[in-house]
């Protein structure tokens, strides 16, 4: 009952955005299409990432109806292309593997929406308390914090998924080139240094022999890496458009005016 009323209230309020509207039906369709093709094939795994992504649809309108705000339809628009793009086309079409830079092209987003979300919830504390008077960079300084925090904790939860269930979700890749303290063999904490590997192998217990062409195999350290720097870029973008929406209050920006949460009058 709960979840109609938020589908009613979706399409209340994002009728109000004619653009973001079409995107949202068009998004819903392929989501749709793409769950109806998968439980053909009798991938249901598949088919609950598209079920998945259907409520996931949904959270403009939560936020809402139980925040009380107002987000515009382009920041709307941005988070459905969001999770369409990280769980249609990178789970289910698998372009997590098949396109190089599509896992750090959604870690970049990510930093840039979670900054707009954390910007968001203390400008408007800000504006309806009288108590509290905080100045733009103090703002921008929150809002990144809070998007490199929800970064953070991703990393947290993929590091935990892969131990526990070997998901490989901190991606590994191929090096030539390690150093470590591990390998010294006079233990005084010395790197030793190993260059130019062109090979792995690794025995196991039961006698089976696992081969790594090409190098040395990093587990997810680099890959993490790579998906906080990103992050960082993503809160710098969104925190520089940020503090020009506060010096100019919006003023002449209408793009910054499409990013900007604000509560209902």
């Amino acid at each position: 009952m709960r979840i109609r009323q938020y589908i009613k209230r979706q399409k209340e309020l994002i009728k109000e955005h004619k653009g973001t509207y079409k995107l949202y039906k068009i998004l819903r369709f392929l989501v749709i299409v793409t769950a109806v093709l998968a439980f053909i094939r009798g991938s249901y795994e598949s088919v609950a990432l598209c079920i998945l992504s259907l409520l996931l649809f949904l959270l403009p309108s939560i936020f809402e109806e139980t925040l009380r705000v107002d987000i515009p339809g382009l920041f709307q628009g941005i988070i459905y292309l969001f999770i369409f793009a990280a769980e249609i086309l990178g789970e289910v079409n698998h372009y997590y593997t098949a396109i190089p830079g599509w896992d750090t092209m959604l870690h970049t987003i990510n930093g840039f929406l979670c900054a707009a979300i954390g910007f968001s919830l203390v400008y408007i504390l800000n504006r309806n308390s009288k108590n509290i008077n905080l100045s733009p960079f103090y703002l921008i300084l929150v809002s990144f914090c809070f998007s490199m925090t929800i970064g953070v904790l991703w990393e947290f939860i993929e590091f935990t998924a892969d131990q526990l269930f070997y998901l490989d979700m901190q991606k590994d890749f191929i090096i030539k080139n390690i150093g470590s303290v591990t390998l010294d063999p006079t233990h005084s904490q010395i790197p030793y240094q190993v260059k130019d590997i062109i090979k792995t192998v690794i025995y196991t217990k039961s006698g089976t022999q696992v081969v790594i062409p090409h190098g040395y195999l990093d587990i997810g350290l680099l890959d993490t890496m790579k998906d906080l720097l990103v992050n960082f870029l993503g809160a710098i973008v969104f925190s520089i458009i940020g503090y020009l929406y506060l010096k100019g209050e919006g003023k002449h920006h209408h793009f910054l005016k499409g990013l900007i949460v604000k509560p209902k009058p």
